[in-house]
């Protein structure tokens, strides 16, 4: 990847960082852990890979998104916002009561999301679905789906790959975030969904396995997904839950639980820093 378009992505990335602290903590509520293990791909997907119009949500050539794991709501916005979509500043509304947006995104009251999701599988299933209308319609729109890996738990997610495979969706990418930890505990102790890789090829996915942080990896595996033909397409991203948080890595408590004042200035501080050694 070119290194000036990396470091753009790691800024971007770092700016999605700061609002996924920013909206839990003033929201005192939210799930920051798997939006930080994601902000990595969000910044990828808005930065470089998908085609939209900021001042256009609705535009019908626009590729599509799903964000399969909802209440990853807060690395969403915040992505979002930073691309022109609503003003940064919306994002300290988080779950407030009379704001649009709310703890799992709303396709009615939020620039930008092409999906209402929250309960778990149904995402994908819509992607799904979305991909096999463009397949009909002629359209060149790719659609990309965003899953927890305690998500893929639920039944519903294996009844929308065989769909997809059943209908050869090579304009579906399901992007997999494996961080390994899920609300109550770690995805080995509650319900193993591994070899998550070997079950999708058994599915009729072609499969990526990468570090779902690391920008080289991402863009190598977006590029095999543009080169994939006749079958669906998925990443398996493996990551850190609560990434560039340092006392939030890899620890199952921050999956739905918000940032307290001296958290929040001790995470801004670090994510600051951060940015500023970006910056330089």
């Amino acid at each position: 990847m070119d290194i000036n378009k990396k470091k753009e992505l790691e800024i971007f990335a770092t700016q999605i960082r700061m609002g996924i602290i920013e909206s839990t903590y003033n929201a005192k509520a939210g799930h920051p852990g798997g939006s930080l293990s994601s902000a990595d791909v969000f910044a990828y997907l808005y930065g470089k890979e998908m085609r939209y119009k900021a001042d256009d949500p609705k535009w019908e050539g626009r590729d599509r998104f799903v964000l399969s794991k909802g209440h990853c709501a807060p690395g969403l916005y915040s992505a979002l916002a930073y691309k022109g979509f609503f003003p940064v500043e919306d994002l300290k509304t988080l779950r407030h009561i009379g704001s649009y947006l709310q703890g799992h995104p709303n396709m009615n009251t939020v620039p930008g999301v092409d999906m209402s999701t929250g309960s778990l599988g149904q995402g994908v299933s819509v992607a799904a679905g979305m991909a096999k209308a463009a397949k009909f319609m002629n359209s060149d729109v790719n659609v990309y789906a965003l899953l927890g890996d305690g998500e893929i738990e639920e039944g519903q997610v294996w009844e929308a790959f065989m769909f997809a495979a059943q209908y050869n969706l090579d304009n579906l990418c399901a992007i997999i975030d494996s961080n390994g930890l899920q609300i109550d505990g770690s995805c080995e102790e509650v319900m193993s969904a591994e070899p998550i890789d070997k079950k999708l090829e058994a599915f009729g996915f072609e499969v990526k396995v990468i570090n779902g942080n690391n920008f080289d990896e991402l863009d190598s595996a977006f590029d095999a997904f543009h080169k994939t033909e006749g079958k669906p397409f998925a990443i398996i991203m493996k990551t850190v839950k609560g990434l560039g948080v340092s006392y939030m890595e890899n620890q199952v408590g921050w999956h739905g639980k918000a940032p307290n004042e001296e958290e929040y200035n001790i995470a801004m501080k670090e994510l600051s820093e951060k940015l500023k050694e970006l910056e330089a």
